[in-house]
């Protein structure tokens, strides 16, 4: 993968278009680091998840200048392939909060899972993206 880039760079950069292209470099540094999928299919991919976290704030569960995202296409030994994308600290690299999409393992289109709880069980589950956004604007009900 490329350099990082903050979470504040990448929300700008996508409102500006800046990761249109279905170059594959461009797309590569939007954050894709890992895909089964055509190439030529990331780009309305990285499209589809921009929309999600550029509505993302500082002040919940996201730090718009520590973190960064990218994201996957996953190829499971069964099923289908799906989408995840994956919010880390850029500083350790550390994954934060992995948070899958329309994977079939899962009852609800977008579940978030995380490092707070070693990635266990799933943080929220949701079938609208609205409430996904909501979910990470909100702080921890710990104040964590």
């Amino acid at each position: 993968m490329q350099k990082e880039i903050k979470l504040k760079d990448f929300i700008e950069r996508f409102k500006q278009g800046d990761f249109e292209s279905k170059d594959v470099h461009t797309q590569i540094e939007a954050g894709w680091y890992d895909w089964f999928c055509k190439d030529e299919s990331l780009s309305n991919k990285t499209k589809r998840m921009g929309n999600i976290f550029k509505q993302l704030k500082d002040g919940g569960k996201v730090n718009l200048e520590t973190m960064y995202v990218w994201f996957k296409n996953n190829c499971p030994l069964a099923g289908p392939l799906y989408d995840d994308f994956r919010i880390a600290d850029i500083k350790t690299g550390d994954t934060l909060f992995t948070i899958t999409i329309n994977c079939f393992r899962e009852e609800k289109r977008y579940t978030v899972y995380g490092r707070k709880n070693d990635f266990l069980d799933p943080f929220f589950e949701t079938d609208k993206s609205r409430e996904l956004v909501n979910w990470f604007n909100e702080r921890w009900s710990d104040n964590v």
